[in-house]
């Protein structure tokens, strides 16, 4: 069911508007749309409309990145053993692929360690970096992993290894003992991107190893659009901020996506039922592509993942893709069964009371390697910050992931209960988090407490922020081809909300879906009509009855099959509805 939000209309001058629509030669919607988000003149608009690589920040601006260069290229010139020791999901899988690929570039072979993450769990452990010493390994480089990872990084030092960190995770206030960390969110770091993912930091090290080669701008373009496939795969799928640097990331990657030549990544667009060489969007990158990439470490090893990517066997690489997608499946059915468990914890109503803030769950026979997902899925469903836990059969410890909304600072809560955690780290909206399980009962209590401290009674309320009006007669082509150029849409740019006022229902709503749970709605206003869909809206068919006049929140969504039966490729999309002022 799709609860009702409360409103809040974005303020923004009709005049101001039109001057932005006149100078860019856009529609007024989409000039409404971005004088709302802070684009107010010719050259904002203009350099967020069409991203550049050269808008990209000078990657020596990292702290500790001339270090880091210094350190990988005399490891090449000396022919020296490299590891690169990455992370399971996602942003780590594409961190190791970028970084395997620059240092073949530069004529090196390195190797790789995933970790199993139910038998090794997150981060560095200091014992395999004690066996990489053994093995020869003179030089880690972490790939969104390490910033926290004292333990590992000092004993790499004591076995003559040295460490380059790259990472995105906030740091603790000690920092490891490394030759050189790259993250913006260090201290005293002056890189103006703060919402990198681990990737992001990979892709601005191949970057600064590029530039360091002297090599010509054309071939540093070529590489730098290669790279950022696997760069905006990752960004979408660890949903930071899609503005600034993130956006150009996304933009351009989604277009190299689109052309891959690459056998695994073919064979994982085929795998997700898209079709190589067809546009895509971010949305098609975090709900088909990344659930697919993410199965292989929640439910296997990701290892295999990595193997996919970098394989020249295109009969293996389409095997792998086809294995992910059954783990995606088995992956599926885990989370709909922990959701189930959490909503009838909640009897007959299954939601939470109004004044419990802040969701723990906890059952020893759930799969940890889901557990971050159905509390992405908890915080949509009651927008309420979660974590939930499930116990390592092996050590006896619990384990699990956070997720949260946009007021609530997840890290910064569980910073305010350290003693409850064997180990902890994340960001503002996701965590991780290991302890035993007689600590469960006082998490429990002491995050609800913790949360209702830090959130207001309005912030347990969803918020639909509409970005503008639109009038009926101003919903052209041209003004849906210009919305759809503001994509890639996600957090920080999501899909603009508009607000149609007194609209009237035309005829009776269509229901639809194979559960029924859909609407098709006819709206109109004077001598205009058009179609609504109204995605899991049927449980409110009872406000959409014919002749009511209603204010309409709507987003304009691509539609790639409407285009194929000779429609425009756009269409209307309810995402709330209340009577009519």
């Amino acid at each position: 069911m799709i609860a009702a939000a409360r409103w809040k209309l974005a303020e923004t001058s009709e005049a101001s508007a039109s001057r932005l629509a006149a100078a860019c030669g856009l529609s007024l919607p989409v000039a409404r749309v971005l004088l709302a988000r802070g684009y107010a003149t010719q050259a904002e608009a203009e350099r967020f409309l069409h991203p550049r690589l050269t808008d990209l920040p000078d990657p020596f601006t990292m702290l500790g990145m001339e270090q880091a260069v210094e350190r990988i290229r005399r490891a090449v010139a000396r022919r020296e053993k490299i590891l690169l020791y990455g992370d399971y999901d996602v942003d780590g899988v594409a961190s190791i692929v970028i970084m395997l690929k620059m240092l073949e570039l530069l004529g090196h072979t390195a190797g790789y360690l995933v970790p199993d993450r139910l038998k090794e769990g997150y981060g560095m452990q200091a014992e395999a970096v004690e066996r990489a010493a053994a093995e020869g390994v003179s030089l880690i480089i972490s790939v969104d992993t390490g910033i926290r990872a004292l333990e590992a990084v000092r004993a790499a030092r004591n076995a003559g290894v040295d460490v380059v960190v790259t990472d995105h995770h906030l740091p603790e206030a000690e920092l490891p003992p490394a030759t050189a960390i790259l993250n913006p969110n260090q201290p005293g770091c002056p890189y103006p991107n703060k919402s990198l993912c681990g990737a992001g930091v990979t892709f601005k090290l191949a970057q600064a190893l590029m530039d360091s080669e002297n090599w010509p701008p054309d071939r540093i373009v070529r590489f730098s659009d290669s790279f950022l496939v696997m760069a905006a795969i990752a960004t979408v799928a660890d949903v930071v901020q899609l503005v600034g640097e993130n956006r150009v990331l996304v933009k351009r990657g989604l277009d190299g996506l689109a052309k891959t030549r690459n056998h695994g990544l073919r064979a994982l667009l085929e795998a997700s039922g898209l079709e190589p060489g067809a546009p895509l969007s971010a949305g098609d990158v975090g709900f088909r592509i990344a659930p697919r990439i993410n199965a292989a470490g929640r439910m296997d090893h990701a290892g295999e993942v990595v193997e996919m990517l970098l394989t020249q066997d295109e009969r293996r690489a389409r095997a792998i893709a086809q294995r992910l997608d059954l783990l995606n499946q088995d992956r599926q059915r885990a989370c709909e069964f922990i959701v189930k468990q959490v909503q009838e914890r909640f009897g007959a109503e299954g939601r939470p009371d109004p004044d419990l803030a802040g969701l723990v769950f906890y059952s020893p026979d759930w799969h940890r390697g889901v557990v971050g997902i159905v509390a992405n899925r908890l915080v949509e469903l009651y927008n309420r910050p979660a974590i939930v836990l499930g116990r390592d059969e092996n050590t006896g410890l619990v384990q699990g992931s956070g997720r949260s909304i946009g007021g609530f600072h997840l890290l910064e809560a569980l910073e305010a209960m350290p003693d409850l955690f064997i180990r902890f780290g994340g960001h503002k909206q996701a965590v991780g988090v290991t302890l035993e399980e007689e600590r469960v009962p006082d998490l429990i209590l002491r995050f609800a407490d913790q949360a209702r401290r830090m959130l207001g009674g309005g912030d347990l309320t969803p918020e639909l922020v509409l970005d503008a009006q639109l009038d009926i007669e101003e919903l052209t082509d041209d003004a849906a081809s210009d919305v759809l150029h503001l994509a890639p849409f996600g957090l920080g740019n999501r899909a603009p909300v508009f607000l149609m006022r007194d609209m009237e229902v035309r005829g009776a709503p269509e229901v639809f879906g194979r559960e029924q749970e859909h609407l098709r709605v006819r709206l109109g206003r004077g001598a205009r009509t058009t179609s609504v869909k109204a995605w899991k809206f049927a449980s409110r068919a009872g406000e959409l009855t014919p002749g009511t006049r209603v204010d309409a929140a709507v987003s304009i969504d691509d539609d790639p099959y409407s285009a194929r039966r000779g429609f425009p490729p756009w269409s209307l999309t309810l995402k709330d509805v209340r009577p009519a002022e």
